[in-house]
């Protein structure tokens, strides 16, 4: 069985298109969406019609929760300066996106066929906004997996890829896919992002398992262009992304 799993898209469809190529090219069982669909980039309503179209597993993560309800923005961790873009989202979303939106499960569980128990999630079980990275102290991973039976844990959030042995658990991110970090987010510190697209392949053949995190350039040009000719709030601060002032 091979799962690929993707996140933090943040309606950067060029990039979805990019990744999507290569799954294809990978022969997966199934794709689960780690959340944060569409908010943010300049292609909401083009993730959104994919995802439906591809039948992924969803999970809704803090930005996806903003979307449906922006007036708790904060709640969900969603930085002021970054409001305006998700208005812009919403006012290019349908009833029937919102409904399909609100269909996104919080967590999602898996057996693999030899056994071996997966539960995907956002930021943590608890929480979409949790963040869990590789310097995570172990006090907040036992209070994030109390009482949870799987062995294997793949969540997104920190736009930063991780694979993390924790006990005889398996802390997995996939990465984002529209938003590749360079460094960890700090509060009153810009991201930057790197010039391509990252998701993982889970898979379990016989008495193996493994885990491949994947890296996948896309056609920057492409999204620059759309970015210029479009009127999303936060587009200078994509243009810098990418060189393209």
């Amino acid at each position: 069985m091979r799962i690929a799993f993707i996140s933090d898209i943040h309606g950067n469809f060029t990039a979805l298109e990019a990744v999507l190529a290569d799954i294809k090219k990978q022969s997966v069982d199934q794709i689960f969406c780690l959340g944060d669909t569409v908010s943010l980039g300049p292609q909401p309503r083009e993730v959104l019609e994919t995802l439906h179209e591809i039948k992924s597993i969803n999970i809704k993560g803090n930005h996806d929760g903003a979307i449906l309800e922006p007036e708790k923005a904060a709640f969900y961790e969603i930085t002021e300066h970054l409001v305006p873009d998700l208005y812009w989202g919403r006012e290019r979303l349908t009833n029937a996106d919102y409904d399909f939106i609100k269909s996104f499960e919080d967590t999602h569980a898996l057996t693999f066929p030899n056994g071996v128990e997966l539960l995907a999630f956002h930021g943590s079980p608890l929480a979409t906004t949790h963040l869990i990275q590789a310097t995570t102290d172990s006090s907040l991973l036992d209070t994030y997996f109390d009482g949870q039976k799987a062995t294997v844990l793949i969540g997104g959030h920190s736009h930063i890829q991780m694979h993390r042995r924790y006990g005889n658990k398996l802390i997995l991110n996939s990465g984002s896919v529209g938003n590749a970090f360079i460094f960890a987010f700090s509060p009153g510190k810009p991201p930057h992002l790197l010039p391509w697209a990252e998701y993982a392949i889970l898979e379990q053949t016989d008495n193996t398992f493994s885990v491949d995190l994947r890296r996948v350039y896309f056609d920057i040009p492409k999204l620059v262009k759309i970015i210029r000719e479009g009127d999303l709030p936060g587009k200078a601060w994509w243009l810098r992304q990418y060189g393209a002032e």
